[in-house]
């Protein structure tokens, strides 16, 4: 994978990023689930896998005793004692991967592994010392390089101060120096609009990741999070890469979990908002690998429901719209659009809009007779409805007034896509 003109390439082809969240990996998945994971989301289309290198501290528990360091007597990892056996099993689970044809997102340091993170001020565990950042990144990367990894250096953060700017800015440009060929970007946390302006000027640094998150008060972040990025400075790829997961408990433990149309339709609102370079998914079992007979603890981190089963959470159906967004764009060659904010004059800023020379794409939410600012009564036109993946017909009208157009509401009880052809 590669990045030239604010797009992602495999095989020298322009692609859509479409990865899923598989943050506890390494800790948690038998070789064989593994395979078997990797094949399903294969066949659906996904072609990455964003993976915590250490121990994720909101995973679900496992039978599997493995660690990235030797625990010490109070419970924290000694990082000058390296469990090779973790590394090298690791390493062996990257390599089927890759052999697969995907790429694995490697998060280098989550926030709780920093002191002074949002992270570490609710549960300290262990503290990364600083002055291991570099010989920890060059581990990795002699180990793993070789099947080229993107290189998520933080994970779920924020930054609070210089010293846990220093943190990242370390671990990137040990990245680049290792290898300037690689690809280097930070997971931030939710509703985080802000980088600070030393990452922000970093040249390491090749795409945006922005975090719309769990929390049900603010889906709304999934369109302005991908405006703010998409207008930053330098211009780069963006992407949401932590939308709400399909049936998480919304965080802080308040009732009620996301569902598959709640999720269909954060994905929509990032791309068509500016965030057109890729989606991450993330279903609630996958993520922190749960298995029904194990514990999982509502109480650690952003605090969530109970997962479910990762055997159910695999055939969760939101993965497939997931997969129908990066099949319906790179089909119909729409990987260059670019958002479009004054052609609908409904009052809602839940429509959102992109276009190119081609074709303009809309996302509806909730059924509504759209009025257009323009006139489209001569053009063709169709809707998808995006959880039946039916078509039919849209019928535009010019406006009575003379001035833009309207369309009929569509058929379907859902969300759906209208497609205007220019």
């Amino acid at each position: 994978m590669k990045i030239d003109n604010n797009n992602f390439y495999i095989d020298g082809k322009p692609s859509f990023y479409l990865a899923d969240t598989c943050w506890s990996a390494f800790t948690n998945i038998e070789i064989s689930d593994w395979i078997y994971y990797l094949n399903y989301r294969r066949k659906q289309g996904f072609n990455v896998i964003q993976v915590n290198m250490l121990w994720q501290w909101d995973s679900s528990k496992t039978d599997l005793d493995l660690l990235p360091f030797e625990l010490k007597s109070d419970g924290t990892f000694d990082f000058s004692k390296v469990n090779e056996e973790y590394f090298d099993r690791a390493g062996e689970m990257i390599k089927i991967a890759y052999e697969q044809g995907f790429t694995i997102g490697l998060v280098l340091l989550w926030a709780n592994y920093l002191p002074d993170t949002w992270a570490t001020l609710l549960k300290e565990t262990s503290l990364f010392p600083k002055e291991k950042i570099e010989s920890y990144v060059d581990f990795v990367m002699q180990k793993y390089n070789q099947y080229k990894p993107i290189y998520i250096v933080s994970g779920d953060t924020d930054f609070p101060n210089d010293n846990v700017i220093d943190y990242y800015e370390i671990a990137m440009n040990r990245v680049k120096e290792n290898d300037p060929n690689s690809i280097a970007t930070l997971h931030i946390r939710g509703r985080e609009k802000d980088l600070p302006q030393r990452l922000l000027e970093n040249k390491n640094l090749d795409f945006y990741m922005f975090q719309s998150g769990h929390n049900r008060q603010y889906q709304y972040m999934a369109y302005e999070l991908a405006e703010e990025f998409y207008s930053k400075e330098p211009q780069n790829p963006s992407i949401n890469s932590e939308p709400c997961y399909e049936l998480m408990g919304y965080s802080r433990n308040e009732y009620g979990r996301f569902t598959r149309e709640d999720v269909r339709k954060v994905a929509w609102q990032s791309v068509l908002s500016g965030a057109k370079a890729g989606i991450t998914y993330g279903a609630h079992g996958i993520w922190s690998w749960h298995s029904e007979n194990m514990e999982f603890d509502s109480t650690v981190g952003e605090a969530f429901a109970t997962p479910y089963d990762w055997h159910d959470a695999l055939q969760f159906e939101g993965a497939w719209d997931y997969a129908f967004i990066k099949n319906f764009l790179e089909s119909e060659n729409l990987l260059d659009i670019v958002p479009v904010k004054d052609l609908i004059l409904n009052e809602t800023k839940e429509i959102r809009v992109s276009e190119n020379d081609k074709k303009i794409i809309i996302y509806i939410p909730s059924n509504i007779t759209l009025q257009l600012n323009e006139d489209y009564s001569t053009h063709s036109a169709y809707f998808i409805d995006l959880e039946s993946k039916k078509e039919v017909q849209a019928k535009i009208t010019k406006s009575e007034t003379g001035k833009g157009s309207y369309v009929k509401m569509h058929p379907y009880t859902k969300d759906a896509l209208l497609i205007i052809k220019k």
